[in-house]
């Protein structure tokens, strides 16, 4: 027989997992968000029929039973934005994991309450409006040293704007210390160094960009082949082993993004270990500082709440936003959206919605599109240029790419990395396979690129066409072997492998090629490319191809990525000029004993 309850309070009815039934709750609203229980679990209301709400928990509901209180705060799940982010690492709930770990040890307990920042710090508050200054949302009234890489501004809420009524001078105070009064219409509101935002809510901008810059990486199969803008959103898609998580590494450590948030929404713990111990000791290429000056982690790893994996990304991208307002260019990487996918099919079937393909929910779609949609290039409200660039890994079972997180994915993004399990386990890093992935912003950067290498559109059409050329002719090989084709072709095989060994490959362990300049990346494959159009015109005039590829310089042309750095250009063009006075030899032997002359190729 059922058990009856009171209702002139909230009480639990219903248990399931994370999905927590609730009755009483008739002045509740959607996303609100409450605590359940005696100890207060974090949780937020997903459905209303009537007093009925279905509540998602975003922590362990291990003994908890009907019959449980519920408390409403009257607010949606928002985060803590202030001075502070930067070089923290949170979960899925913007709970700070050092502080968790100082608080109560190295297991977070449930219900646990810290700060998602430090109320006590201070903070040197230097201010750049006056008294009398009319602001608009989005205007800054001072700014803060948060790191020696971020400058960070203290702005007007989105919500509010007004005459400055006070405003303290410089000197120490905390995120909840008034700096400001602001007087509109409505009255005087205080602005403090913090404010508080909902998750699901995207913040607002003036105008949407057209993206024209890329974003470096360092890395050429990306850069050169298939790059992505400032305010893109990208995909790296790959089965189990193929270097997902390493690129994405790869990418936020090299990336010339001003601030880097990365997600760890469902992957192992023991990678994202990696990340928390390794992040703290790289150094910045660019300032020689430590690269965690301006990283933000959030680690909810396999085992954590399945609910708070689904929030997440969520938090990433809001916290991304508000760096972005204050005109920097935000890097959003999360590892992994197929986790997170299958974190909302798990929601929606113990919330008992109709599953779509595979199981997953008919919202899947939706979903994904307001993640990516929250990237961009912007101009911000206060009149900024900005952005928010964004690479999500996909982890599709088996590699199959015709899954629905894969396929629907494509939709949204512009920039596809296909990872490749043959290139994987033939240790060629990394495995982004040249004739799969591809990029709709080469046209929008080639401008950008044209600045820096005017050749760069030809340069990067030629090795494209090169790489293509030989997968057909590999399909000849294997039937008949490479023996009976020309030399012209069997060039076209040679050169290619010098481009996979001498370009698209990149060792992270490597001091001159864990990153690469765009300079650098644009003189290598130029160095390439002029060693295949000389080797192609002596061929045509007849000079074996087993002479060509017995140069001295052939070796050191693959070795070139390694042997030189980035700030050693020079040296690459001289051994470029070296190659090309060895085949020019060629050339003289080959007129001495047929009488033929060949023209130089520039």
């Amino acid at each position: 027989m059922a058990t009856a309850y009171k209702v002139t309070e909230p009480v639990a009815i219903r248990i399931s997992g994370p999905i927590v039934t609730a009755i009483g709750m008739h002045a509740a609203q959607m996303y609100e968000v409450v605590q359940v229980g005696e100890l207060g679990l974090v949780g937020e209301v997903v459905r209303m029929i009537g007093d009925q709400a279905t509540i998602q928990v975003y922590e362990d509901t291990t003994m908890l039973k009907p019959g449980a209180p519920i408390q409403r705060t009257g607010a949606p799940l928002s985060v803590w934005l202030g001075p502070g982010l930067v070089g923290n690492i949170y979960d899925g709930i913007q709970r700070p994991l050092p502080g968790i770990q100082a608080h109560s040890g190295a297991w977070i307990r449930r219900g646990e309450k810290v700060d998602s920042l430090d109320t006590e710090k201070k903070w040197t508050f230097e201010p750049v409006a006056s008294v009398g200054d009319n602001m608009m949302p989005g205007q800054a009234i001072g700014r803060v040293v948060e790191t020696p890489l971020v400058n960070h501004l203290i702005m007007i809420p989105p919500e509010l704007h007004g005459k400055i009524k006070r405003i303290v001078k410089k000197g120490e105070y905390s995120i909840l210390e008034p700096v400001a009064v602001i007087e509109d219409e409505y009255g005087t509101h205080e602005i403090t160094m913090m404010h508080r935002w909902p998750v699901r809510l995207p913040r607002p901008i003036r105008e949407r960009l057209r993206i024209v810059q890329p974003l470096i990486t360092g890395q050429r199969i990306i850069d050169t082949f298939f790059p992505i803008g400032k305010g893109g959103a990208a995909a790296i898609p790959g089965g189990f082993g193929t270097g997902k998580t390493i690129t994405q590494h790869q990418l936020a450590k090299w990336s010339d993004a001003d601030i880097i948030v990365f997600i760890g929404c469902g992957e192992r713990g023991n990678e994202m270990t990696e990340v928390l111990r390794e992040f703290p000791e790289l150094t910045d290429p660019r300032s020689g500082r430590p690269l965690m000056e301006r990283t933000i982690l959030i680690a909810n790893t396999s085992n954590m709440p399945v609910a708070a994996r689904e929030v997440s990304i969520y938090t990433g991208i809001t916290i991304a936003e508000y760096y972005r307002d204050m005109g920097l260019n935000v890097a959003v990487f999360a590892d992994s959206t197929s986790r997170w996918a299958e974190a909302l099919r798990e929601l929606a079937a113990r919330l008992e919605e109709m599953p779509a393909e595979e199981g997953f929910p008919a919202s899947l779609p939706t979903r994904l599109a307001q993640f990516y949609e929250r990237g961009g290039a912007v101009t911000t409200l206060s009149g900024k240029p900005a952005s928010v660039s964004i690479v999500g890994a996909v982890s599709p079972p088996g590699g199959d790419f015709s899954e629905p997180v894969t396929q629907h994915t494509r939709r949204f993004i512009r920039c596809f990395w296909a990872l490749d399990t043959e290139l994987a386990n033939a240790r060629h890093y990394p495995s982004i396979h040249w004739l799969h992935s591809y990029s709709e912003y080469a046209e929008d950067v080639s401008p950008w690129w044209q600045k820096q290498a005017p050749d760069w559109t030809d340069l990067r059409t030629e090795a494209l066409t090169l790489l293509q050329r030989e997968d057909r002719l590999q399909q000849i090989v294997k039937l008949v072997g490479p023996d009976v084709l020309p030399d012209s072709q069997r060039l076209i095989l040679f050169v290619a492998e010098i481009i996979k060994d001498g370009f698209l490959t990149q060792s992270a362990f490597d001091e001159n090629d864990m990153y690469c300049t765009p300079e650098k990346q644009i003189t290598l494959m130029r160095l390439i490319l002029n060693f295949y159009r000389r080797g192609r015109d002596l061929i045509q005039a007849g000079v074996p191809l087993v002479r060509i590829r017995q140069l001295s310089c052939v070796p050191q042309i693959i070795r070139a990525k390694t042997a030189f750095g980035n700030k050693e250009l020079e040296k690459i063009a001289e051994l470029e000029k070296a190659a090309m006075e060895e085949m020019d030899g060629l050339a003289r032997e080959y007129n001495i004993k047929e009488g033929t002359v060949i023209c130089k190729t520039t």
